[in-house]
């Protein structure tokens, strides 16, 4: 079986991340969501650089399981996990040549496998072969079948419409989405997360990765996961994806335009005064950032206006009062609630959501 629907992904699983050398580099970071997001379903993770080592020492996470990092599939089989995600996101998406074996020895193993490259795992032979029922492939950057073009159709939806935008790539916009929508469940909302690339589709179990779509089709694609969990919730908020500010970037748009968001929250890195892929690309203040995104929502008057309601700073790497600094000089340049979503909580923003 591949692509499995919602419902498996979604139930409690006994989960291997393959991490190697995730822990290092920027290139990690969904092995590091899954541990902060499923961490309780995880019984092993595989990185030759730390293995040996406590996954709470490598991960600076207090709160995952208190296991050690082993080297290979072959030694995480002995946990026996259910399935095993690939946690990290190289460059250009592509499986590396030194995973396959690990791949290889977990579904041999009865472990399905879920990926989040570009590059399909039931392309190769050994692994399409070990497929059998009970053991699948998700490989889920595929364009979802059936798709059209948008229609603003999701205007329509009585349900409060919250996007995530950023000042660039890669700053925390789904991390933002995550906690804001765990607080608002915690209130008894009824509230959705909707995933719009790999790492969100494996934390929430359903979703479409934007950048496997193609363009004529992008909108369509948001569209229909907004008309799909809509009717259903009181809130759905939507993981940002790219940057309008950032030239490589093509993802806001669509998202903005299949949304037709009734919100959106900024989020930005602390500190950070340029594209971190064109440092000749100097971020503009906050507050005209702000001003942008809410002029390109309405298009003109076209379509419907959207407030941003506050800003989510991710303060990351900075010590307490350093952080509570770098929020209040944020809240006071834009006249908006800010917070860091994972430090600090999202209350005010929360709170100002619901009540407009």
């Amino acid at each position: 079986m591949s692509n499995p629907t919602p419902e498996i992904v979604s139930q409690p699983q006994r989960l291997a991340i393959l991490q190697h050398g995730g822990f290092s580099t920027r290139h990690g970071k969904t092995g590091l969501s899954l541990l902060r997001y499923r961490g309780a379903e995880v019984v092993a993770v595989i990185d030759r650089e730390t293995a040996g080592r406590s996954l709470r020492e490598v991960s600076k996470m207090p709160d995952v399981p208190d296991i050690r990092v082993v080297a290979s599939a072959e030694e995480a089989l002995a946990s026996k996990p259910t399935a095993l995600a690939i946690g990290i996101s190289p460059s250009g998406g592509i499986v590396r040549e030194e995973w396959w074996t690990d791949l290889r020895t977990a579904i041999r193993g009865g472990v399905s496998l879920w990926n989040g490259c570009h590059t399909p795992l039931l392309s190769d032979p050994v692994i399409a072969a070990a497929v059998r029922p009970g053991v699948y492939v998700w490989d889920m950057r595929r364009e979802p079948a059936g798709l059209k073009p948008g229609s603003a159709a999701a205007r329509k939806l009585p349900c409060k419409r919250v996007l995530f935008v950023g000042t660039d790539m890669n700053i925390g916009k789904m991390t933002a989405a995550l906690e804001f929508d765990r607080e608002a469940r915690a209130r008894g909302v009824k509230s959705a997360f909707i995933g719009t690339g790999q790492t969100g589709m494996m934390i929430c179990g359903s979703g479409m990765c934007l950048d496997a779509v193609r363009v004529d089709y992008a909108s369509g694609a948001v569209e229909a996961e907004l008309m799909r969990h809509g009717p259903m919730n009181d809130v759905l908020w939507v993981e940002g994806q790219g940057s309008m500010l950032n030239p490589a970037s093509t993802a806001t748009l669509p998202l903005l335009r299949g949304t037709q968001p009734t919100h959106l929250v900024l989020v930005h890195k602390a500190g950070m005064k340029h594209l971190h892929a064109f440092p000749d690309i100097t971020i503009p203040p906050l507050q005209a950032v702000v001003e942008f995104y809410e002029r390109v929502t309405t298009a003109a008057g076209a379509l419907a206006p959207a407030r941003v309601m506050g800003i989510a700073l991710n303060t990351w790497g900075l010590d307490d009062a350093t952080a509570r600094a770098e929020i209040a000089a944020a809240a006071a340049a834009t006249g908006l609630p800010t917070t860091d979503a994972v430090r600090y909580g999202t209350k005010a923003i929360l709170e100002a959501i619901l009540a407009d």
